[in-house]
C-alpha cells in the first residue's frame, strides 16, 4: 500500500479527485480495520450479562438506538467534522494536540528550547504563534499556563495518560478482535469442545501476528484495503438481508425515543450495558491518529460514504435478527455469527479473521508510532526503532515493545478467555483516550483557533457528557476486566514520568556545570592540548555553552582532534523539520580555535538518517557556514546563553544546489579558481595513501577570503582523517540531602531504565564502535 503518496499529497492544497479517492480507498485498510470489526462483539458484550434475562424488542431497539447515535455523534460529528481539523501540519493524535498547545502557549516540557526553533516553517504553519489576534480570555489562559508550572505538568500528564491508554488499546484490541473472530468456530462444534479450540487458535494467530511484525506491512499492505472492503460489504449485505427477512420495521429503532425507553425499563442494568455499547466506536481515534498518512478529505469520504453506512446496516441487521429470536439457547447465540445465514458462516468466518488481523495490525503499528513520538519528546526510554520500509512513511518496528505487547496480549487472552471481560477492558481504554482528546481539543479551540470560550465549553459539555456517561459505565466494571487498562496505564505512566523527570534533572545538571567561555579563551588556539588529525564529534544535550564532559576529557587525556564539533541532536514540538532548516551551526570562540556547535533538529515524526549520510550533511553544513560567514569578523560571545545570536540555519547538501557541495571521490590535489560564471574547487593537499579524497565545490559568488579558504582546507583534511564520536556515559545519582522519594526515583528508577534502554550514543544512527569513545561522568542531581 503506497502510504507515501498520502503523506506527500496531504500538503497539497488542491488535490485531484482521483488522488483523494485513491487515498480514501487506502485508508480503509489502515484507519478503519479496528472500527469495522466492532460488530463482532458489541451485541454479545451488551446483552451477555446485564440485560440478557429480560430481553425484549424494546431493549433490542434501545441498544440499536444507542449504537446508531453513538456512531453518529462521536466518530461522525466529533472526529470527522471537528477533531480532524486540529491537525499539527497534517499529523494527528494525542501528541499532535499537545504539540499544538506547546507552541501556542509555550508550555513545552522539552529541554533545550530556543527562540530559533520558533522560526521553523512548520512551527508557524496552521495557526502558529502570533498568527491571529487572541481573545481576552485566550490571552489570559495562555499567560496562566505559561506562569504556572503545575498546570504545565498537568497538561503533560494528561497527554501521557491518553498515550498510555493508546498503548493499552494496542494490547487489548488484538486480543478481543481475534478472539471474537475465531468464536465463530463454536457454532460448528459442541460446547464441551469449543473451549479447547477457541483459545489455542486465537493464541496461535496472535503469536504469528506479532512474530511477523519485523518484516513490516509494506509487503502485504496492498491486501489490507481489499480485506476491509470485502468485510464491510459482507456485513452490510448480511445486515440488509436480515432487515428484509426478519424485521423490515427495525428502522424505527433509530429514533432517540427508544434510548429513553431502554434506560427507563432497564435502569441500572441498562446503564451498565453502556460499557458494551461503547465498543461500537473502538478504533474511532485512529481516524485522527493516522491522519499523517492521508488527507482529511480522504478520511472523511471513506467514513461518511462507506464505513458509516455499512456499520449502521450491520447493526440494524443484527437487531432485526435478535428481535425475532428472543430465546437464547447458549452463551454464544447472541454473538455476531448467529445472525449470519448458515451456508455463509465458514466464508464469513475466514473474512472476519482476516479483518481482525488487519485491524490488529493497524493498532500495533499505531502503538509503535506513538511510542516513537514519546521517545522523541523525552517521555519514554530510548528504544531501538527499525524502519521496515525505505519508501513508505511511518512504517516502523520496535522489537522490545513488540514482544512486550505480545506477552501482555497473550496473558489477557489466556486469563480472560471471554469477550465480556476483554470488552470491559478495551472499552475503558478507548473512552479514556476520547476524554483526553476532548479536554485537549477544548484548549486548542481557545488557544490555537482563537475561538470563543463558550464554544470550547459547549464542546466539552456536549461530548464530555456523552463520554463521561460511557466512562462511568466502564469504570463500574473495574473488577470484571476494567482494571487491566488502568493497571497497564499506571505502570507505563510511572515509567514515562520517571524517565522524563530524570532527563530534565540531568539536563539541568549539564546547564549548571557547563564550562565558562573564559576558561576556553585562556587556553589559546591549541586549547593547551595536542590537536590530532580528524573531526571529533562531542555529543551533548546542551544548545549553548561548553559541556562539562569536554573539560573532564581534556583534563584526563590532553589530546583532541583538529576540528571539534559540539553536536546536539534534539527534537522540537513539530511533526517534521524541513531539510533546509535541519542544522543550526555556529563558532565557539574565535575562528582559529576550530570549534563549532551544530544543533540538529528533528520533528517527532521525522526519520533519522544513517551515519554515512548524516556525517556528509554535517560536514557540508559546517562548510557552508564557513563560506557564508567569510569576510565577517568573528565576535566572541562572552555570554554562552546567547549562542542563538551568532548561529546560522543551514540546510542539507541536497536542499540547495547553489551552496557548497562535497565530493569524496578520488581526484587531483590542487586548488582551482574558476571564472565568474563557473564553480571553483578547493582540493585538499596530497597525503600518503589516503583512505578517501575529499573536495568541496564552492560557488564563486560571493568571494571567500583566505581565512575561510584555510578553514575549509583544514576541515577537508580532518574529514579525510575520519570522524570520531565522543559520547558521554553518565551515571545519575541523587545528591546528598535529597528526599527518600527522589533517591528512589533517581538512584533506582531512572538508573534501571537508563541501563536497560538504548544508549544515547546511537542518535538513531549506527555509530561504528571503532570510532566511538565514551567518557564516564557521575551526575549528582
Amino acid at each position: 500500500m503506497d502510504l507515501e503518496a498520502g503523506f506527500h499529497q496531504k500538503h497539497v492544497k488542491k488535490e485531484s479527485w482521483k488522488t483523494v479517492l485513491v487515498l480514501a480507498y487506502q485508508s480503509l485498510g489502515v484507519v478503519y480495520g479496528d472500527l469495522s470489526t466492532s460488530p463482532l462483539y458489541v451485541y454479545k458484550n451488551t446483552f451477555e450479562e446485564d440485560i440478557q434475562h429480560s430481553q425484549t424488542n424494546e431493549e433490542i431497539y434501545g441498544v440499536l438506538s444507542f449504537v446508531f447515535w453513538t456512531l453518529t455523534l462521536v466518530p461522525l460529528l466529533k472526529y470527522v467534522f471537528i477533531v480532524l481539523r486540529a491537525d499539527d501540519n497534517g499529523e494527528g493524535g494525542t501528541f499532535a494536540l499537545y504539540s499544538l498547545l506547546c507552541r501556542h502557549a509555550r508550555v513545552n516540557s522539552l529541554p533545550g528550547c530556543q527562540l530559533a526553533d520558533e522560526e521553523l516553517i512548520e512551527y508557524k504553519k496552521d495557526g502558529g504563534v502570533g498568527l491571529a489576534p487572541e481573545s481576552n480570555f485566550g490571552s489570559r489562559l495562555k499567560s496562566t499556563l505559561e506562569k504556572h508550572r503545575v498546570l504545565q505538568r498537568f497538561l503533560l500528564v494528561l497527554a501521557l495518560i491518553g498515550t498510555c491508554m493508546v498503548i493499552g488499546d494496542g494490547i487489548l484490541t488484538p486480543a478481543i478482535s481475534v478472539f471474537s473472530a475465531v468464536s465463530g468456530l463454536v457454532l460448528s462444534m459442541s460446547k464441551e469442545h469449543h473451549k479447547y479450540v477457541e483459545v489455542p487458535v486465537a493464541c496461535i494467530i496472535l503469536i504469528c501476528l506479532f512474530a511477523l511484525q519485523h518484516y513490516g506491512t509494506h509487503r502485504v499492505g496492498f491486501l489490507f484495503a481489499p480485506v476491509v472492503v470485502i468485510w464491510l460489504l459482507c456485513i452490510s449485505a448480511i445486515g440488509l438481508y436480515n432487515i428484509i427477512h426478519w424485521d423490515p420495521h427495525v428502522y424505527r429503532a433509530l429514533s432517540p425515543y427508544y434510548m429513553y425507553i431502554f434506560l427507563r425499563k432497564t435502569q441500572r442494568g441498562g446503564w451498565m450495558s453502556l460499557g458494551g455499547i461503547l465498543l461500537c466506536i473502538t478504533g474511532s481515534e485512529a481516524m485522527f491518529a493516522d491522519l499523517g498518512h492521508f488527507s482529511q478529505l480522504s478520511i472523511k469520504i471513506a467514513f461518511t460514504s462507506f464505513v458509516y453506512p455499512s456499520l449502521v446496516l450491520a447493526y440494524m441487521g443484527q437487531a432485526a435478527y435478535l428481535s425475532q429470536h428472543h430465546i437464547i439457547e447458549s452463551d454464544y447465540r447472541i454473538g455476531f455469527y448467529v445472525s449470519v445465514p448458515e451456508k455463509l458462516r465458514w466464508p464469513v468466518l475466514v473474512i472476519a479473521i482476516l479483518a481482525a488481523v488487519v485491524g490488529s495490525q493497524a493498532i500495533i503499528t499505531g502503538t509503535f508510532s506513538i511510542i516513537k513520538q514519546c521517545s522523541s519528546l523525552g517521555c519514554f526510554p530510548r528504544v531501538k526503532i527499525v524502519h521496515t520500509s525505505s519508501e513508505i512513511h511511518g512504517q516502523i518496528y520496535i522489537p522490545e515493545i513488540n514482544w512486550l505487547l505480545m506477552v501482555l496480549c497473550l496473558a489477557v487472552t489466556l486469563s480472560f478467555r471471554d469477550t465480556r471481560r476483554m470488552g470491559n477492558a478495551a472499552g475503558l481504554a478507548v473512552i479514556t483516550v476520547m476524554l483526553v482528546t476532548t479536554c485537549l481539543m477544548s484548549l486548542v479551540i481557545v488557544l490555537c483557533w482563537q475561538k470563543s470560550v463558550f464554544l470550547a465549553i459547549g464542546f466539552v459539555l456536549f461530548f464530555g457528557t456523552i463520554e463521561a456517561l460511557y466512562f462511568t459505565a466502564s469504570l463500574i466494571k473495574f473488577l470484571e476486566g476494567a482494571w487491566v487498562p488502568i493497571a497497564l496505564s499506571f505502570i507505563f505512566l510511572i515509567v514515562m514520568c520517571i524517565w522524563h523527570y530524570g532527563t530534565l534533572k540531568k539536563y539541568e545538571f549539564d546547564v549548571q556545570n557547563k564550562v565558562s567561555i573564559d576558561w576556553l579563551l585562556t587556553l589559546g588556539p591549541d586549547l593547551g592540548i595536542v590537536r590530532v588529525r580528524g573531526i571529533g564529534l562531542v555529543q551533548t544535550e546542551l544548545v549553548s555553552g561548553i559541556p562539562a564532559i569536554f573539560s573532564h576529557f581534556v583534563t584526563n587525556l590532553p589530546a583532541f582532534h583538529q576540528v571539534l564539533v559540539f553536536l546536539c541532536i534534539k527534537s522540537v514540538p513539530v511533526p517534521h523539520v524541513r531539510p533546509e532548516e535541519r542544522f543550526l551551526v555556529g563558532h565557539i570562540g574565535p575562528r582559529e580555535f576550530r570549534l563549532y556547535r551544530c544543533i540538529v533538529r528533528y520533528g517527532y515524526r521525522d526519520v533519522h538518517k544513517d551515519d554515512i549520510e548524516f556525517e556528509k550533511d554535517l560536514v557540508c553544513s559546517i562548510a557552508e557556514f564557513i563560506r557564508s560567514t567569510s569576510g565577517s569578523p568573528t565576535k566572541v560571545n562572552e555570554d554562552p546563553e546567547n549562542d542563538d545570536d551568532k548561529m546560522m540555519v543551514v540546510g542539507t547538501c541536497s536542499t540547495h544546489s547553489d551552496r557548497i557541495q562535497m565530493n569524496e571521490e578520488e581526484d587531483a590535489d590542487n586548488i582551482e579558481t574558476a571564472g565568474p560564471s563557473e564553480l571553483k574547487e578547493i582540493h585538499s593537499p596530497p597525503t600518503i595513501k589516503p583512505r578517501k579524497r575529499v573536495r568541496f565545490i564552492v560557488p564563486d559568488n560571493p568571494e571567500i577570503d583566505s581565512g575561510a579558504r584555510e578553514e575549509l582546507q583544514e576541515l577537508m583534511e580532518a574529514r579525510e582523517a575520519g570522524v570520531a564520536y565522543i559520547l558521554g556515559n553518565s551515571y545519575v545519582r541523587a545528591k546528598k540531602g535529597s528526599s527518600l522519594i527522589r533517591k528512589l526515583v533517581i538512584n533506582y528508577g531512572y538508573e534501571f531504565l537508563r541501563k536497560n534502554s538504548r544508549p544515547p550514543s546511537t542518535y538513531a544512527l549506527t555509530v561504528p564502535h571503532v570510532s566511538t569513545l565514551e567518557v564516564g561522568m557521575i551526575y549528582h542531581v
